[in-house]
């Protein structure tokens, strides 16, 4: 599991990332981070959507409530031109902290 700090730091670039393979709502998004953590990450509501609506203030990402084919309303979100700039801000700052971190460790970098 990893930490409280390192969860709350990857919570955008992962929300968008996944955003930025299409559009999609807030439960599939929590398991989606699942599946890709292999289960070592797991979001709970009261995590999620206060960052989604940060997002959301910020122009990162829009929403739209959507009547899916079981007549349920189902809020979607949807990634901004400004959100996929800021996915490649945030992506370079990862990588970064990952090279750094690998040469401390001596670790070869893995991409």
């Amino acid at each position: 599991m990893a930490s409280k700090g390192l969860m709350a730091a990857s919570t955008k670039p992962l929300i968008l990332s996944i955003l930025k393979e299409g559009k999609n709502y807030g439960y599939n998004i929590t398991q989606r981070v699942k599946e890709l953590s292999g289960g070592l990450l797991e979001w709970s509501d009261g995590m999620l959507y206060p960052v989604l609506h940060r997002l959301e203030r910020d122009g990162f990402i829009t929403s739209e409530w959507i009547i899916t084919d079981s007549d349920r309303r189902r809020k979607y979100y949807s990634i901004t031109e400004s959100g996929k700039k800021e996915l490649i801000m945030e992506k370079e700052n990862w990588l970064n902290v990952h090279a750094m971190l690998a040469q401390l460790w001596g670790l070869k970098p893995s991409f």
